[in-house]
């Protein structure tokens, strides 16, 4: 059976990529394409279990492989790994294919399944029976555990292992035909239960399973396991370069010995694809395990998979992320095989290297104080403008009312003065920005002793822009009463209050951040009444926000902060 031939590489970001920086990966595809090992061919997959959501780890991988791909001028596979249909689910292959797409990649036609290859797998499985390279073991899954040995001490043969090749194959046709219970019988590779690799220790390449898959219903009874499948998927699909984190190097002399038996007995065509291992991708504050993240949704803890304060990409992009940041980040977390552990600050701070030149201005008052400027006329209003981005006049500016009564932000006053604080304190002044200068003349508070009033008076002489106006240290943003509009705010903080829960002892789950999720109700600018989801704004002093994908609309809005700013306000 030959390679499936290689194709045109289709799976090209939106943006333009840096220019690539060197790495080990890259060094052996280069000394490959010089040697002329695959014939000028670069062939890399993405291979996904379709049993969950995929997280920022699943990113970088897809970034390495779609990348290399895209550099070379290859292309990448995208395939799901459905050999388990007991976990495994349509909705997560579509928010897969989602957000492969969401990160700027296509795989075009080389969209495969590992189920695509189950007639091939089994035959190849009968093939090793027929060489003496393969049996069926009847032990218990007990008993298998215990006489596989462990690092220190050699396997032990299973009392099947020399069944001979009429009745290993009388067994697997009826493991096939549904003729024996789960846990009845598996099909082994008969390698060496001595090897100091325990995955070489005759593994497990067939279980029984009555459970009917998504895509091939109740036809199969069995299940090839992953080890098996891999390797000979990636041959049969002409892969050159199989790449994958570093969890998996042990399981490389396992995924060459497989294809060099078949490539020997010429059911493949070499040369064999090479598995290259590199660290995967850790980020502080979080947690990566598909069970863990499962269990954060099933227990409530979060509202979903797409939860923005989960690390999962839905997450991500409802929060605010974008495609180029995330791109960004893969690509400064960089390729190696030095065990990697990120600062979540990095994660941001990609996105707020992104956002900073893209991301328009507007101003919003998340938890407002009611300011009345009592020498301003009652019912008039003055229209003030401000551009859209600060450094780029090219893309206009917007517009806004001044009334007698504005909101400010709770944070921007303080009934008693305090050293190095700048904003607004009974008798002081500030500016509005893009507006006038105002004096606090004095306030009223609830009986709780809360703001809820300040009476001010503005110097109408002092208007943002005009030559010669005065001008003080401190200004704050705000909104008019008079055109701003109403807008809930979810602000987000890291899920757990440690940067590694899983090294802290105890459960993880001790250690989430009670203050992870804050939502507020205060008021944005009129710019902002058509705000579509997923738009991402800098609202000014506060951060980038992005109108909510799910919930906001025109006459709803809502807005997820996603991060704060980088150097104090801007």
């Amino acid at each position: 059976m030959s390679n499936v031939k290689a194709g045109t590489h289709v799976g090209s970001p939106a943006a333009p990529a840096a220019p690539a920086v060197s790495n080990f990966i890259r060094q052996i595809i280069e000394a490959d394409l010089a040697s002329g090992k695959h014939g000028g061919a670069v062939v890399t997959r993405f291979p996904p279990e379709p049993n969950g959501y995929l997280h920022i780890g699943h990113a970088k991988s897809i970034c390495v492989n779609f990348g290399l791909a895209r550099d070379y001028g290859g292309r990448c596979h995208l395939r799901f790994d459905d050999t388990n249909p007991v976990k495994e689910d349509v909705e997560y292959e579509r928010s897969i294919k989602e957000m492969v797409e969401w990160l700027g990649f296509s795989w075009g036609e080389h969209l495969h399944h590992a189920s695509d290859y189950f007639d091939t797998l089994y035959a190849f499985a009968e093939h090793f029976i027929e060489r003496g390279l393969a049996y069926v073991d009847s032990q218990s899954a007990d008993e298998m555990r215990a006489n596989r040995g462990t690092f220190e001490k050699p396997g032990v043969d299973s009392p099947f292992r020399n069944r001979s090749v009429e009745e290993n194959l009388r067994l697997f046709r009826e493991m096939r035909d549904g003729k024996h219970p789960e846990g009845a019988h598996v099909l082994r590779l008969k390698i060496d239960m001595a090897s100091p690799n325990l995955n070489l220790r005759d593994p497990a390449i067939y279980r029984i399973r009555f459970a009917e898959h998504h895509r091939t219903g109740n036809r199969w009874c069995i299940y090839p396991l992953y080890d098996y499948t891999h390797c000979i998927s990636d041959a049969l699909e002409g892969i050159t370069h199989s790449i994958c984190t570093l969890e998996f190097e042990a399981h490389r002399p396992l995924y060459d010995w497989i294809l060099a038996r078949l490539i020997e007995s010429g059911k493949l065509k070499p040369p064999a694809p090479q598995q290259i291992e590199f660290a995967r991708l850790n980020v502080s504050y979080t947690v990566m395990s598909k069970r863990k993240l499962l269990e954060l949704v099933a227990t409530g803890v979060v509202s979903g998979w797409d939860d923005p304060r989960m690390m999962t990409l839905v997450g991500l992009r409802r929060r605010g992320f974008t495609p180029a940041s995330i791109r960004l980040f893969a690509e400064r977390a960089g390729v190696s095989k030095a065990h990697q552990w990120i600062d979540m600050a990095e994660l941001e701070r990609a996105l707020r290297d992104d956002l900073d030149p893209k991301a328009p201005r507007a101003m919003a008052v998340t938890d407002p104080v009611r300011v009345i400027i009592e020498n301003w006329p009652e019912g008039q209003v003055e229209r003030l403008s401000a551009p859209v981005h600060p450094h780029d006049e090219s893309r206009g500016r917007r517009e806004f009312l001044i009334g007698r009564e504005v909101w400010i932000e709770r944070d921007d006053f303080r009934p008693a003065p305090e050293k190095g604080f700048f904003r607004l304190v009974p008798g002081g002044e500030v500016r509005l920005r893009y507006g006038y200068i105002i004096r606090c003349e004095r306030f009223e508070t609830d009986q709780a002793g809360k703001v809820t009033t300040i009476h001010a008076t503005y110097d109408p002489a002092t208007k943002s822009g005009t030559p010669g106006a005065r001008n003080v240290k401190g200004a704050i943003h705000w909104v008019a009463a008079a055109d701003a509009l109403p807008a809930e705010f979810r602000l987000y903080d890291r899920l757990f209050r440690v940067p590694d829960p899983d090294a802290e002892g105890g459960d993880y789950r001790d250690h989430l951040n009670a203050d992870s999720l804050k939502v507020l109700r205060g008021w944005v600018e009129p710019t902002l009444s058509d705000a579509t989801p997923e738009t991402s704004f800098q609202f000014e002093r506060l951060g980038y926000f992005c109108a909510d994908r799910v919930d906001s609309r025109p006459g709803q809005l809502v807005f997820n902060k996603a991060v704060g700013l980088k150097d104090g306000w801007k």
